[in-house]
Parts: C-alpha cells; sequence; structure tokens
C-alpha cells in the first residue's frame, strides 16, 4: 500500500482525465501542492487551475512548477496509461527517481480505508455510481464518491462525505479494478470492449470473475441478470439480481410514462416499493436506478431516500445530458461508445420523443474498438434519422492501416449519412433543419458541446 500521509505535493500526468481529475480535486481539498499536465485546456482542468493546481498544456520541461523540478521525497508522481511511454514530462520524472504510481493506485490506498462501493461494467457504471451516490445523500447517509462523470446534483465527480461510506467508480481498463478490495460492488454489463487489453472476450469476462474475488468476505455483489452465467462469482459472496426480468432480485416493473416523468414499481428481497417516480429521461435509467438502490440498501438508504433520490436525480454530464431543450429543437450529449451503449441511448430517445427526426453526431473512439466493431457501430447508428460521423479520436492508440469512420459508413443501410472533420461540424448544423440533436462520443467531441448548445440557443428561427 502507497504511503501518502507524509507527502506534500502531487503531479498528475493526465491530469485531465474524469478520473485523474477526482484524484487531483482530492489532493487540493486535503491541502497539498497540485500541479499536472495534460494536452487539452478542458471545462475541468479550469476548475481545478480556480481550486489552485497549476497545469500546463505543453509536453516540455521548462511547463514543470519549480515546486517539481527536484525530487526530495515528499512529492509523488500519478499518471495515466494513457499518456505515451516518451512523454517529456513523464520521462523527467522517471529519470528524477519520483515515485511514479498509476491512479488505480493511489485509488486502490484512498478507497482502502472505507467502507468501498464499487461498480464495474462495460457501460452503465458512471450512471449507477452516481445515483448510488445521490441515493445515499437523499437518505442522510453522508459518503464519498469518485466518479467518472460530473455529477449535475453535486457539481463534481469527486463528492467528499464524513461517513465511512466511500463509492467509486471500478474501471476494467489495463485491469485497474483489480486493485479494489469493495464492501460491496455491482456489475453492470460485461460485452466485449477493451479487446487491445484482454485480447477476448473471455478474458475480459475472466477480469471481472477476478474482480468479484476482490469482494471483501461477507461482502455482497449486485449484478444484471443478464451477466449471471458469465462469470465466476466467489461462494463468500451474497449475490443479487437486479433487471427487469420477473426472476431478478431487486427489479422494476408495471413502469409508466406520465407527462414525462417514468413510475414503476420497486420489488426487493425486503419488499414492494409502489409507484417510485423517477424525473430523469432514458428507458435504460429505469435499471440503472434499480441497481443504484440495490447498491444503497446495503449501506443504510431508507425508502424514503430511494423516492426522493428518483424525483430529484439531475444527471450525469455527457449521459443523456439534455443540453438545449426548446418547442421543435433539443440537443442531447451523450458519452456512449460501445455499440450496445449506442443501441440503449438511441432506445431511449425514440422511447422519449417519439416521433421526432433525430439527427446523430458520432466520434469513434480508438481505432482496435471501431476495428472490432465497426458493424455494430454501424447497426446502432441505423436506427437514426440523419447520421454525421467524424474521425476517429485515437487516445492513447496509432493509427491501425484501414481502419477510418469510413469503415463504419460503408457498413450503415440508411441513405441519409456523412462524413464531416471535426472543425466543420458546428457550421455545417443549420438549425432549421434540426428536431433532436444527438451528439454520441468518447473522444474529444464534448468541446464540440459548448458552442453547439450556444448556436442553438441563440437561433431565432422558432
Amino acid at each position: 500500500m502507497i504511503e501518502i500521509n507524509n507527502i506534500e505535493g502531487v503531479y498528475f500526468v493526465g491530469i485531465g482525465g474524469i478520473g485523474m481529475s477526482a484524484l487531483a480535486e482530492y489532493c487540493l481539498l486535503k491541502g497539498l501542492v497540485v500541479g499536472g499536465y495534460d494536452r487539452t485546456n478542458s471545462v475541468v482542468t479550469k476548475r481545478l487551475e480556480k481550486m489552485g493546481a497549476v497545469i500546463t498544456y505543453t509536453d516540455e520541461l521548462s511547463a514543470i512548477p519549480s515546486q517539481f523540478m527536484e525530487n526530495n521525497g515528499r512529492r509523488m508522481v500519478v499518471y495515466t496509461p494513457a499518456i505515451p511511454g516518451e512523454s517529456v514530462i513523464l520521462s523527467f520524472f522517471r529519470e528524477k527517481g519520483f515515485p511514479l504510481y498509476k491512479r488505480s493506485e493511489i485509488l486502490e490506498t484512498l478507497s482502502a480505508s472505507y467502507e468501498t462501493v464499487a461498480i464495474a461494467g462495460t457501460h452503465g457504471k458512471t450512471t449507477v455510481s452516481t445515483m448510488t451516490s445521490h441515493i445515499l445523500k437523499s437518505s442522510g447517509v453522508d459518503c464519498s464518491a469518485f466518479l467518472g462523470g460530473i455529477s449535475k446534483n453535486y457539481g463534481s465527480n469527486l463528492i467528499m462525505g464524513k461517513s465511512s461510506v466511500a463509492v467509486v467508480e471500478a474501471d476494467e481498463f489495463d485491469r485497474s479494478f483489480h486493485r479494489l478490495s469493495p464492501s460491496h460492488a455491482a456489475i453492470t454489463a460485461v460485452d466485449a470492449d477493451h479487446l487491445d487489453v484482454y485480447g477476448t472476450v473471455e478474458n475480459m469476462r475472466e477480469g471481472y470473475s477476478i474482480f468479484c474475488e476482490k469482494i471483501r468476505g461477507g461482502g455482497t455483489l449486485i449484478i444484471n441478470s443478464e451477466v449471471l452465467g458469465k462469470i465466476r462469482i466467489p461462494s463468500w459472496v451474497r449475490c443479487y439480481t437486479y433487471g427487469m426480468d420477473e426472476g431478478a432480485n431487486y427489479r422494476c416493473s408495471n413502469i409508466r410514462f406520465e407527462k414525462g416523468v417514468y413510475f414503476m414499481d420497486l420489488s426487493t428481497p425486503n419488499g414492494l416499493l409502489r409507484d417510485v417516480e423517477f424525473d430523469f429521461p432514458g428507458y435504460t435509467n429505469l435499471s440503472n436506478f434499480t441497481a443504484a438502490a440495490a447498491l444503497a440498501l446495503c449501506c443504510g438508504a431508507t425508502v424514503e431516500g430511494i423516492r426522493l433520490a428518483g424525483r430529484t436525480f439531475m444527471g450525469v454530464r455527457r449521459r443523456f445530458d439534455i443540453r438545449v431543450n426548446r418547442p421543435g429543437l433539443t440537443y442531447m450529449d451523450d458519452y456512449a461508445h460501445h455499440p450496445k451503449e449506442i443501441k440503449a441511448c438511441i432506445a431511449s430517445l425514440l422511447g422519449y420523443f417519439g416521433e421526432r427526426k433525430i439527427t446523430g453526431v458520432f466520434q469513434p473512439h480508438l481505432f482496435s474498438r471501431t476495428k472490432d466493431h465497426a458493424a455494430g457501430f454501424a447497426e446502432a447508428l441505423d436506427q437514426l434519422d440523419e447520421v454525421i460521423l467524424l474521425p476517429i479520436y485515437p487516445a492513447r492508440e496509432k493509427p491501425i492501416e484501414g481502419v477510418t469512420s469510413e469503415l463504419i459508413l460503408e457498413k450503415m443501410k440508411m441513405p441519409n449519412k456523412r462524413l464531416l472533420k471535426k472543425e466543420e461540424l458546428v457550421d455545417w448544423l443549420e438549425p432549421s433543419r434540426l428536431d433532436v440533436l444527438v451528439t454520441i462520443g468518447a473522444g474529444d467531441i464534448d468541446a464540440l458541446v459548448a458552442p453547439i448548445e450556444e448556436k442553438l440557443k441563440n437561433w431565432k428561427g422558432i
């Protein structure tokens, strides 16, 4: 375990990442000196700078703050695997002998002192984590949380609390979630993803089985009923299923959609909660809320807290995030980057907006994921009325020959499709032609959200 009590400063290489930024904010609130590098200036980095972090956006030695130029034994460096190994800044710290840790190693240390609630899954984990935190807060359980997205209720991806409970997002990439030892855990999905790391779906699911073995003795696992049978569950773990099927231990049923609000009955092993109101859009989120309620009940949540959270949950930025909602013109942004996520997102859009025309803008994330799932992306996007594809966001990867966004475009059956460069999109979008617009992707498409939102809000045509 990392000894951090005597640390006076932390430098984050890749500080703008959603998981990294939560740790950086935690360190700032603890009074530590915080510096960092990221290649992109974002809303997240601006927030950290306002809190006192010194951040550079150029990978050069001259940009490193003076406090981190020498290794005095009381400063450490945290990095993300998304940063290339040849990074000038990372190489400098390595040569100077600074202690270097992955984000997952720091989260391991911080979470060890809590009754940790860890949410894993190839999709849905950020929403379930945020919902779980909100139910606990609404129930008077003052939890802390390290989230993979910005909670709209709390304005941050870090929630600081005074209880012994901490909610964390368990990231399967790079097998990071194997460092956690949660008291309670959830698994939302185990669809094929991160095959650049695991190689095969079987290896990836084995990774989830190992994660389950990390649950503390007597701990609880809440698992999507669709996942049951695909991974191993240790004998010492109490396991409950959730979902919409009749056999689930925690089940949402009798779902109604009335005047823009969902109502459902929530079955639990201890009884039935009738007419739970859920004011947030998206049919898939009813299942997510069921998982969150199950987890929160393990940590002392109340029926009243569940009902209050259902009425007041505001969502997560970039998760079914409605940014503009004028009569005849709606704009929503979503982080979906896997075919199954996109299918779920579009299904929720179709259910919520009915017969309205839906235009989607999709930025594929990673060359390897595009190569593995081009047909799946095409099938999902074909459900829309109009699609604009942007170039692939490479993140940590180098290009793969023959793998571009055209690979998806060629497999799509719908006629109303096109490729655009990222810098062309905002000018190309004509509000008079739009009804419902959705931007989709996990790359830097989020940089387009504000200019699109501004253009649509300022439009005088309606």
